[in-house]
Parts: structure tokens; sequence; C-alpha cells
């Protein structure tokens, strides 16, 4: 609750970039169905997990009122899902890297997070049925 009435504020307390990247912005709760049904077009086991995903993520920062940081997490949710969106192959989704310069503004429990994300999706992920070898490059 406090995540969607934080969002309203935003136009009154924020500055004018701010305001403007609120303005494109989905509240929170489309947003949350936005992405749930962005997920319907993942194959089974990708939309499992990123249904859970969403789910305690929204639910983790259900109480945040900071409104620049609502501005962000709500920013980032809508880029993963125009990502989505505008992917041709969903059932093949790869997702991108993530740039260096961003991982290094994460906090320990972002990268944590980061790390129990990345074992999960090494359970779900079947090299076998890959269709793309991974680059040189991967770890």
């Amino acid at each position: 609750m406090a995540l969607r009435l934080a969002l309203r504020g935003v136009h009154t307390t924020a500055t004018p970039e701010v305001r403007a990247a609120s303005e494109s912005l989905l509240a929170p709760i489309p947003l949350y169905r936005a992405l749930l049904r962005a997920h319907r077009r993942l194959g089974p086991e990708m939309r499992s997990l990123g249904d859970d995903y969403v789910k305690a993520e929204f639910r983790r920062h259900r109480e945040v009122t900071n409104p620049l940081y609502i501005v962000g997490f709500c920013s980032q949710w809508k880029m993963y899902l125009d990502a989505l969106l505008a992917d041709s192959d969903p059932l093949h989704h790869r997702g991108q890297r993530l740039d260096p310069a961003l991982l290094d503004k994460f906090s320990e429990e972002q990268l944590y997070q980061l790390y129990e994300l990345k074992l999960a999706t090494s359970e779900v992920f079947d090299p076998e049925r890959a269709q793309a070898k991974p680059p040189a490059d991967f770890k």
C-alpha cells in the first residue's frame, strides 16, 4: 500500500526529472499485473520462476515510501516488461548481461539476491535443450 501511495506523492515532492520519469511509469499494481500477464508467454519453468520472483520483489518492497526509490524500482520493472513484450520468441527468452557499472552500485543484499537468482535459474536451465551456445567468456 505504501508503494502505491508514495508513487502518487512523487508528483508533488520530486524534481521535474523525477516527475517526468514517474509519469511514463505504470503504477505498481498495474505494473505487477502486466508483468504476470507477460510471463504467460514464457515456457512453464521460466514462467514459474518469473512469477515467483516478481511476487517476492513486490511483496518485499510493499512498505517502501521513498519516492525516488519507488520510481527506480518501477522503472526497472517497466524496462523488463518492455523487453519481454518486444521479444519475438518469448519461449526462448535469454535475457541480457548486466552492465558491470550497474553491478558496482549493488548493495551486498542485492548481490546476494542476484546470486540466489543465478542458482535458481541454473536449476531450471538445461544445457542439453539450449538453442544457442553461451559466449566464450561465460562463467
